[in-house]
């Protein structure tokens, strides 16, 4: 188990390395670009194996507790220790990322985006994977904040090198945003190391904040939070968020929605809340005002690109269902109940399947009518994608009701979970506030469905193909395998619940216990 977790952590990095070398003679194929794509597709996926080993190697009766762990001196003279494990609240995290790496190289072997040498591509692809799985994997502050900033670089050249139109000012002010972003964090993760002597996070947490005074604690929540909420990204620091998807390429929409912002929420989770609980009571309620905000703000901008005559592009549309999605695991944070922790890590989960389908189809449709323009996509399929495309218009209407919430698939749980912590918040919080907050985040849920059922109604419904007009091609065999496992994995979260649930539970009531049982 702890060869598992180091290996699934280190090998990305090897991987990248060697995409860069020339494939060896046998190994080409038809041509050293077919060799390396391919050659991304092996990596990510046994890394994906070994992190499917990992879980069920898992003590899934002691979820709560760290598994599989290393703990090395690095720093001596700063007490840095390269420290890993997993527990409930990480487990899940870490397969998602090592799943959705895989598929967007599967799908890239047979649909690699426009641009420079897919050597760099896959490279890129490795790194970013490294990155983000460390971010799940280590214990220890400083770390985290290395592997947090490690996904930034390979980020930006995939949306600066292989994006659409606008691909360059997209990525610069991504990197703005969460550059900034990380030098707060970073300010608070130092202060919190000084102050209580350690950067160990499981030493911090069990601690439970008792060696730091409230002032500490507000100060390090404030400059924390304000880089994971960048990150996340919350409403109104969400604004890099947009332009990026819209400019990135399939992959990197599905990576970036799927992956990069719940590195943000698990940053709350596994930091602010158990190291600095008082500071986190003092400023939840400002937490919780800003997420309802961004349910409703992200739910609005929605409609108003879904309307007809808007011009609206269906990938910036999503995006901005993001800002709505994550504020509901933002709010559910912000309860500091368990129902809500553990409603904001199952709608995380959650989030990353719909949305990674919903970039996947809408990437699929630029592809065959080259924009994602609402109006044009509307107009070009006659508002018949049952007709012209049957498999994709379904796929396209199922990904859409699942992030809209319906009961029996995984958007539901998650949603429902902070909605109904919201409404008996922890102790000390005011409840009148909670409410409002609810009742925005009910509010939300009902535009939210009314901006996905008219993208339904007007790409989808509608007669058969006009006479005259070209077929359009339906799901194709690589696509499919690329999105089935996403398809199956919605259905089981939202029949079965208690798979993530009974992971995360434990562990969060350990977590909001001040690590003690």
């Amino acid at each position: 188990m702890q060869f598992l977790l180091a290996f699934v952590v280190v090998a990305p990095l090897l991987g990248a390395a060697a995409a860069l070398l020339p494939a060896p003679p046998g190994l080409k194929g038809k041509s050293p670009d077919q060799a390396v794509l391919r050659h991304g597709v092996t990596v990510t996926g046994v890394i994906l194996l070994a992190a499917i080993a990992l879980t069920l190697g898992f003590d899934h009766d002691h979820p709560s507790r760290m598994q599989a762990t290393t703990d090395i001196s690095w720093i001596k003279a700063l007490d840095v220790r390269i420290h890993l494990g997993v527990d409930g609240i990480s487990l899940p995290l870490l397969v998602l990322t090592a799943l959705l790496t895989f598929l967007c190289a599967l799908y890239s072997y047979f649909k690699m985006p426009q641009g420079p040498s897919p050597k760099a591509f896959v490279a890129l692809l490795l790194v970013l994977e490294a990155g983000t799985l460390a971010t799940f994997a280590v214990l220890d502050l400083v770390l985290f904040f290395l592997a947090f900033e490690m996904v930034l670089v390979p980020m930006y050249f995939l949306i600066a090198r292989w994006g659409g139109e606008g691909r360059r000012a997209a990525a610069g002010k991504f990197i703005l945003y969460t550059l900034l972003g990380s030098v707060v964090m970073l300010l608070g993760l130092l202060l919190i190391g000084i102050k209580a002597g350690t950067f160990d996070m499981v030493a911090l947490a069990a601690d439970g904040g008792r060696g730091l005074t409230t002032s500490v604690q507000v100060t390090a929540v404030l400059a924390i939070g304000l880089g994971l909420a960048v990150k996340t990204p919350m409403w109104p620091l969400h604004s890099w968020l947009p332009d990026a998807h819209t400019a990135a390429p399939t992959v990197g929409s599905v990576l970036l929605a799927g992956v990069l912002l719940k590195m943000g929420t698990y940053g709350f989770v596994r930091i602010a809340l158990p190291i600095a609980p008082d500071g986190m009571h003092t400023l939840a309620p400002y937490l919780a005002a800003f997420a309802a905000a961004g349910i409703v703000y992200g739910s609005l901008a929605c409609l108003a690109l879904a309307r007809p005559g808007a011009k609206g592009d269906l990938k910036r549309l999503i995006a901005y269902s993001s800002v709505g999605h994550m504020g509901f695991v933002l709010l559910g944070i912000a309860t500091l109940t368990p129902t809500g922790v553990n409603g904001a890590l199952f709608a995380n989960i959650a989030h990353g399947l719909i949305t990674g389908l919903l970039f996947f189809l809408v990437g699929a449709l630029k592809d065959r009518y080259g924009t994602a323009d609402l109006d044009t996509l509307a107009g070009a399929t006659g508002a018949a994608l049952y007709g012209r495309a049957p498999r994709l218009g379904a796929l396209l209407a199922f990904a859409a009701v699942a992030s809209l919430g319906l009961p029996g698939l995984a958007g539901f749980w998650g949603e429902m979970l902070a909605l109904f912590a919201a409404f008996d918040p922890a102790e000390g919080l005011n409840r009148a506030a909670y409410l409002v907050f609810m009742a925005l985040g009910g509010l939300g849920t009902l535009l939210t469905a009314a901006y996905l059922l008219m993208v339904v109604r007007r790409v989808c419904m509608g007669g058969p193909r006009p006479a005259g007009e070209p077929e359009l091609a339906d799901v194709q065999p690589y696509e499919l395998a690329a999105w089935t496992p996403l398809v199956a994995l919605t259905v089981l979260a939202g029949l079965w619940p208690a798979v993530l649930l009974g992971l995360t539970d434990p562990a969060v009531q350990q977590l909001l216990a001040g690590g003690t049982q």
